[in-house]
C-alpha cells in the first residue's frame, strides 16, 4: 500500500486546475480544492436558468467547445471521451459578414478539426475530475492570504472570511487574478498572493486580459434561415461568435438555445464606462439588448426570443503566454505552482496542458511531500 502523500492545496475548479488536481490524486497526492464559486468549471460553467414559464435552460456560456492538436492533450480527452464526458460536436460551423449581410466560409464537421464538448455539460468534465478519489473539493470557498511559513516550509490558507482553512505541503493556483491589482479592483481586498514570495512569480505582473459579454438566448423556433450551428462574425463591432447549445450532443432539444459572444472592443468600451466591479442589471441589460439587436439586424428572420440575459467575463482571454516553455511558473523552493491558459495558449488545451505541467512538478516532489500534519 503506498503511503500518504502530504496534502496540496489547489485553488480554482476550472479545467487547468481541475485536471492538476485530479492528476496528483491519481498519484498519490491528497488534494484540498478551493474555490469561490458554487460549482466547478470557470469558463467551462454551464449555466442553469428558469424561464418566467419554468421551463429549464442550460447554456455553456464561456468555452463553446475545445479541439486538440496536443498528443498528450488526445490521451487525456480519448480517456474522458471513454467515461463519456465528452462527446464530438458534429455540425457545420461558418462565418457571417455583418458588412455583406451573407455566410461565407460555411464547412461541414469533417473539413475541420475535431471540436469536443463536455456532456451534458462543458462543466461535467470539471464536475467529474473534481470528485476523484483524493480530491476534497470545497466550493463557496475564496481564498484570502496565500501565508508562507518560512520555519515550517508550509502554506497556510485563510479563507475571505479569515477563517484559517490548512497548512499544505504544496499549492497549486490557476486563477491569474489572485496576485493582480486587478483582484483589488473587483473585490476591493488586497491580492491573496503577494509577488514577493518567490521570484518567478514576477512572470504574472500585470497579464494584459481580454473582457468578453455572453448573452444568453432560447428561441419557441428553430432558426431555421441560419445554415449553421457555430458563427463567427466579420465586420460587426458587437459580436464575435454565436454557438446554437440544443445542437450539441447530450443536450435537451426542447427549445433552440443560443449564446452570442461580443468582441473585446465592445466590452472593454462596456467596462470603461461601468467599471471592474459587478455589473448592475441595468448595464447587464442595456448590453444584452444592443447584442440581441446586432443578431436580428443580420436579416435572418431571426424571432424574438422568450428567454434573454447578459453575462460579464471580465477576464475572458489572456493576451500574452507568460510561460510558453515551462507551461506553467513554478518556485521549487516554495512548492508553488501557477498554471492556466495565461501560461501557454489561451484556449482549453492550453489549459489542460498548463495543468498538466503543474501537477508534473509537484509529482517530481512526491518524495518529500508525505504527511507530517
Amino acid at each position: 500500500m503506498q503511503n500518504p502523500v502530504a496534502k496540496v492545496a489547489v485553488v480554482g475548479s476550472g479545467i487547468s486546475g481541475s485536471v492538476c488536481a485530479a492528476t496528483l490524486a491519481r498519484n498519490g497526492i491528497s488534494v484540498t480544492l478551493f474555490d469561490s464559486a458554487r460549482g466547478p468549471g470557470g469558463r467551462m460553467s454551464q449555466r442553469r436558468e428558469i424561464s418566467e414559464d419554468g421551463r429549464e435552460l442550460l447554456f455553456d456560456h464561456g468555452a463553446p467547445y475545445f479541439t486538440v492538436t496536443n498528443p498528450d492533450v488526445l490521451s487525456v480527452v480519448t480517456e474522458w471521451e471513454s467515461r463519456g464526458l465528452v462527446a464530438e460536436w458534429k455540425s457545420n460551423f461558418g462565418s457571417f459578414d455583418c458588412f455583406t449581410n451573407k455566410f461565407v466560409n460555411t464547412e461541414h464537421q469533417e473539413r475541420e478539426s475535431k471540436k469536443y464538448v463536455g456532456v451534458p455539460g462543458m462543466n461535467s468534465i470539471c464536475k467529474a475530475l473534481c470528485h476523484e478519489p483524493g480530491v476534497d473539493s470545497k466550493f463557496n470557498m475564496g481564498i484570502g492570504k496565500f501565508e508562507w511559513l518560512e520555519h515550517e516550509n508550509l502554506w497556510s490558507l485563510i479563507g475571505l472570511d479569515g477563517q484559517h482553512l490548512g497548512h499544505f505541503k504544496g499549492v497549486v493556483a490557476s486563477d491569474k487574478n489572485i496576485a493582480l491589482p486587478r483582484f483589488t479592483a473587483i473585490t476591493g481586498q488586497p491580492p491573496p498572493l503577494d509577488l514577493s514570495l518567490a521570484p518567478e512569480l514576477v512572470k504574472l505582473h500585470d497579464i494584459p486580459i481580454y473582457p468578453c459579454f455572453a448573452l444568453m438566448l432560447a428561441f419557441n423556433e428553430p432558426l431555421s434561415l441560419v445554415p449553421a450551428k457555430g458563427l463567427s462574425f466579420a465586420n460587426s463591432k458587437v459580436l464575435s461568435r454565436a454557438q446554437c447549445e440544443s445542437s450539441k450532443p447530450g443536450r435537451s432539444s426542447t427549445s433552440e438555445r443560443w449564446v452570442l459572444h461580443s468582441t473585446t472592443e465592445y466590452a472593454k468600451d462596456v467596462i470603461a464606462q461601468s467599471g471592474l466591479e459587478k455589473p448592475s442589471k441595468e448595464t447587464l441589460s442595456k448590453v444584452g439588448n444592443e447584442m440581441l439587436q446586432e443578431f436580428l439586424s443580420t436579416g435572418l428572420s431571426i424571432p424574438q426570443p422568450f428567454f434573454m440575459k447578459a453575462h460579464r467575463w471580465g477576464s475572458a482571454f489572456p493576451a500574452a503566454s507568460i510561460a510558453k516553455e515551462e507551461k506553467c511558473v513554478w518556485s521549487e523552493k516554495k512548492k508553488l505552482a501557477i498554471c492556466g491558459d495565461f501560461c501557454l495558449s489561451p484556449n482549453v488545451e492550453g489549459a489542460i496542458l498548463s495543468g498538466l505541467a503543474a501537477a508534473s512538478k509537484l509529482k517530481g516532489l512526491i518524495s518529500t511531500l508525505y504527511y507530517n500534519l
